[in-house]
């Protein structure tokens, strides 16, 4: 009902308004008439004058103030100047021609001059918008993008654009952001729009609503009410999208900067617990070794002091991991590398004191007994000790163990295969990150994720890569590949 009002009331004022230009515009053509009758101004003059009026009215006013300027036009030719004077001859040919004349001129001009106008507003309308956007452009760089960035530009937009409302659904961060007025069944519009992918202009309402996109897919929605051309409001959503790209870029780049923070700090105090636990150690060994050559001692007592023996050497090794491990982001590592042949090595980690009897548990088999590797020996050795450490913890007992080692194209390849718990698919990728455990082992089998992710690390310093293939047929084998540098001795 009010927007019914309202139109009743816009079209009398049009009426009124063409109403008033035509009177002022009959006054002219009265005025002008007198002064060509007083002065006996000849049909000619009097017609071209005529002529002028109407095209002036045409061109300021419009047509239907021009038409009726005409027709006054006209009476005016006809009563004044065309015989017999001070009488009106309708069927006269020359009113018709003069009438004629008039309405085509006041149609054409007025055509032209509502074109023109239209595309000067038009070419107005658009300019403005292009400054609002600059000016948008302008704030959109200065957004806080530790912040999210939907309640900012929200609020950019309201202000800039003066448009009714604004709503900006982040879909990343899955949430709406809304300014102006919305109805209450209004308050999931963007949202709406992102899920169902459909851009689309209402005309009745003024309500636009645009798809966030970027190069990888839908980033989120934007719905404008307001006065705003189509190319506007493209653009509005563009600037939208590049503002969330910015603001998910920049948290991709602090969680990676605080991952680094954190990982040098992990690497400084695993440096510092592996010096400070190493002078004790070597002070254990020294004096286990003492006690086992001074002699005396009873056949429990020997065994006692072998078993602490033993695990401080294990202990010392593992320190040595640790130092290798907290060295592995430095410069120097890989720089010094050896020829290392694979089952030379293969047959040292065996040989270790910390596998004890369960070196029979291991079948090495070595497709070429003289494949070698260049690469750093302590990097390597500390891989392959821990892909053995990892399948005797989650292997079945007594079930064998396989290390195998070949050349496949310009590579050499080391796997070591158990048979025991099996690795999920959707955990073969996670298992090598820091401090990841698989669920299914988590509670049962002690550990501390770091073993794998220190692996992966030293295969990374040694330019390689480390997988995983597990199933129930054929058990879980951990595999390294390493580069170019290996090669087989002459």
């Amino acid at each position: 009902m009010k927007n019914q009002s309202t139109s009743r009331w816009v079209d009398r004022l049009l009426g009124f308004r063409v109403l008033w230009q035509s009177l002022i515009a009959w006054g002219v053509i009265a005025l002008f008439a007198y002064c060509g009758f007083v002065l006996r101004v000849n049909l000619l003059a009097i017609s071209s004058l005529f002529l002028l009026v109407v095209v002036a009215v045409a061109f300021l006013c419009g047509f239907w103030q021009a038409s009726l300027t005409s027709l006054m036009a006209v009476v005016c030719l006809d009563y004044l100047f065309l015989p017999p004077l001070f009488h009106f001859n309708i069927t006269d040919s020359q009113d018709w021609v003069a009438l004629g004349t008039f309405e085509v001129t006041a149609l054409v001009i007025s055509r032209l001059s509502a074109r023109e106008i239209r595309s000067a507003r038009e070419a107005a309308f658009h300019r403005t918008g292009m400054e609002k956007l600059y000016e948008l452009s302008r704030n959109s760089l200065l957004l806080d993008l530790r912040q999210p960035p939907g309640p900012q530009l929200a609020v950019l937009i309201h202000r800039i654009f003066g448009v009714g409302a604004v709503a900006l659904f982040d879909k990343s961060l899955d949430r709406e952001d809304r300014m102006g007025d919305w109805t209450a069944n209004e308050r999931d519009l963007a949202r709406d729009c992102c899920l169902r992918e459909v851009a689309q202009d209402d005309l009745e309402t003024g309500t636009s609503q645009r798809i966030l996109e970027d190069g990888s897919g839908s980033l989120g929605a934007l719905v404008v009410r307001g006065h705003l051309s189509p190319l506007v409001v493209d653009a509005l959503a563009s600037l939208s999208a590049i503002a969330i790209d910015r603001h998910q870029s920049f948290e991709k780049e602090e969680k990676a900067d605080v991952a680094r923070r954190g990982e040098g700090l992990r690497a400084a105090v695993m440096d510092a617990l592996a010096h400070e636990i190493k002078q004790p150690l070597t002070t254990v060994y020294a004096a286990s070794s003492g006690l086992l050559e001074m002699g005396g001692l009873t056949d429990l007592q020997r065994n006692l002091v072998q078993m602490i023996d033993e695990e401080a050497i294990r202990l010392k090794e593992l320190c040595t991991r640790l130092l290798l491990t907290a060295k592995l982001n430095t410069e120097q590592v890989g720089l010094e590398t050896d020829e290392v042949n694979l089952l030379e090595l293969i047959s040292e980690v065996i040989a270790g004191p910390q596998l004890g009897m369960q070196r029979n548990r291991f079948q090495v088999a070595v497709d070429d007994p003289a494949l070698s590797v260049c690469v750093n020996r302590g990097l390597l050795a500390m891989i392959v000790t821990q892909y053995i450490d990892n399948a005797r913890k989650y292997s079945t007992p007594d079930t064998p163990i396989a290390i195998a080692g070949r050349k496949s194209h310009s590579d050499v390849v080391i796997s070591v295969q158990n048979f025991g718990s099996i690795v999920r698919i959707e955990d073969r990728e996670r298992i090598f990150d820091r401090f990841y455990r698989a669920s299914d082992v988590r509670d049962s089998i002690p550990g501390t994720g770091i073993g794998l992710s220190i692996v992966r690390k030293a295969a990374e310093a040694l330019h390689g890569h480390v997988w995983v293939i597990s199933d129930d047929e054929k058990g879980t084998s951990f595999f390294v590949s390493l580069p170019s540098g290996a090669r087989r001795n002459q």
